[in-house]
């Protein structure tokens, strides 16, 4: 079974890195996905801008004017077409001009269909053939495609005065947009899968955190299970064994009586236990206000101190007590609370040898109320104190069920505190006492007068 733990969790473990992988890598795609495509789009926005632009500087050259009572369009002063360059020119594959009547006029580039069959606007094309240049090369005109086969087109017409005088149509290479698209792409190609393995490390790192304290919840709870067992199971035997002796006969009365009366003690220890083991189960987070008293601690204290004062004779132990002399008012549950220093006193008397001193204090410190058990006794073992608060712990050197209890009393009274919203707090050397500090917040309820530190 303890075998089958590890792999539980291990397992438990890779499933969350796989799945908070798989969210944050599915987020993470989707995020690079739609960055490519805006910058994509961002792209082909500003490069149809250029070209465009370069359509209106050569449109602007056209000349529309009569040359013998016949209408002519001159082109020389047309940048490309004409003979004079552009900046952008170096992007240009081919340029064309149509008549009114979609006739082509002139071009420079690949030779084009003599009808102009396209729609005016942008298109993306794709050039399947090396351009065919009808002119000589001009003077810093590209006419290579080069590498890249695909071409931006734009189709304007083109008025003067408000009439139709042609329509001007341009290419330019896409080779400097795929650059730069490339260039993301293998930025995301690399980067992505990068990220990826780092989500999944972090993945698993915050899974073994995440887990941790549901690994430690579970070795506590089976450790819970099985103290809990044994407890219940050694008297449960005892039970059984006397059972068994008082039914035997002949029978003295005398040991039939002591068997009952064994039978009997051990059925109030395990009903003891029992009991403890439902409120630990039952008081769990902050107590609701109505169930919260305002109480004079020191008064309240009072009827605790006198009962501990007749045990402390008993045991033959100093016991003091020593209280503020501000009133402290305090808002708890008087029945809880008074469980949780009950058994911070009993631990103190329980391992507090004859002649020891066990005292009860009272003080204001900051925004606190602490109420402070001190004792004189064997001590607890630097090593031990993390876990004296866990249920059915004890030191096995020094404590144990013989000398009373079942190791609940700590975690019940930590329990009672923390449902007061306070802590408890455990300061010991072995051979020489423990000292136990129960911090109770001030609440709206409590008023203490002249609230200062008389630490």
């Amino acid at each position: 079974m303890r075998s089958l733990i590890p792999n539980m969790f291990s397992r438990s473990r890779r499933n969350l890195a796989r799945w908070f992988t798989l969210s944050m890598g599915s987020i993470l795609v989707s995020f690079a996905t739609i960055l490519y495509f805006l910058e994509a789009k961002e792209q082909l926005r500003a490069f149809d801008q250029e070209l465009y632009s370069t359509t209106q500087m050569m449109a602007a050259g056209v000349e529309d004017g009569l040359y013998q009572e016949q209408q002519r369009i001159s082109l020389e002063d047309v940048p490309i077409l004409g003979g004079e360059a552009l900046p952008f020119d170096n992007k240009i594959i081919y340029a064309r001009w149509y008549t009114p009547k979609k006739q082509l006029l002139e071009f420079f580039g690949v030779t084009p269909s003599e009808q102009l069959n396209n729609q005016a606007g942008f298109q993306t094309i794709e050039l399947n053939e090396a351009p065919k240049n009808s002119h000589e090369e001009k003077e810093g005109i590209s006419t290579s495609v080069g590498q890249s086969k695909l071409l931006r087109q734009l189709t304007v017409p083109v008025f003067q005065d408000k009439q139709l005088i042609g329509y001007l149509e341009i290419a330019a290479s896409l080779a400097p947009v795929e650059e730069t698209l490339w260039t993301l792409r293998l930025f995301l190609i690399i980067g992505v899968p990068i990220t990826l393995s780092i989500i999944g490390l972090t993945g698993w790192f915050l899974g073994g955190m995440a887990m941790q304290p549901i690994h430690e919840s579970y070795e506590q709870l089976q450790r819970f299970t099985a103290n809990a067992s044994h407890e219940l199971r050694t008297p449960l035997q005892a039970i059984r064994n006397h059972a068994q002796f008082g039914l035997l006969e002949p029978i003295d009365p005398d040991q039939q009586q002591n068997s009952l009366e064994n039978i009997d003690q051990i059925a109030e220890s395990m009903g003891m236990l029992i009991s403890d083991l439902l409120f630990l189960a039952r008081n769990e987070g902050q107590l609701k206000p109505e169930a919260l008293e305002l109480i004079n601690l020191v008064n309240w204290l009072g009827a605790l101190v006198e009962e501990y004062t007749h045990l402390a004779k008993a045991k033959n132990l100093e016991f003091t007590s020593v209280f503020p002399e501000q009133l402290v008012m305090l808002a708890i549950n008087p029945d809880l609370m008074r469980q949780a220093v009950k058994n911070i006193l009993s631990n103190a008397y329980r391992y507090t040898s004859s002649g020891g001193k066990v005292r009860l204090r009272v003080f204001i410190m900051s925004r606190w109320v602490v109420i402070e058990v001190q004792d004189s006794g064997i001590g607890i073992p630097e090593a031990d104190l993390p876990h004296i608060f866990e249920r059915f712990y004890r030191v096995d050197s020094v404590r144990s069920r013989h000398t009373g209890g079942f190791g609940l009393g700590l975690a019940i009274a930590q329990q009672i505190v923390q449902v007061h919203g306070g802590q408890i707090i455990a300061i010991s050397r072995l051979g020489e006492g423990s000292t136990f500090q129960i911090k109770l917040p001030f609440t709206s309820k409590s008023s203490p007068s002249q609230a200062i530190n008389t630490e």
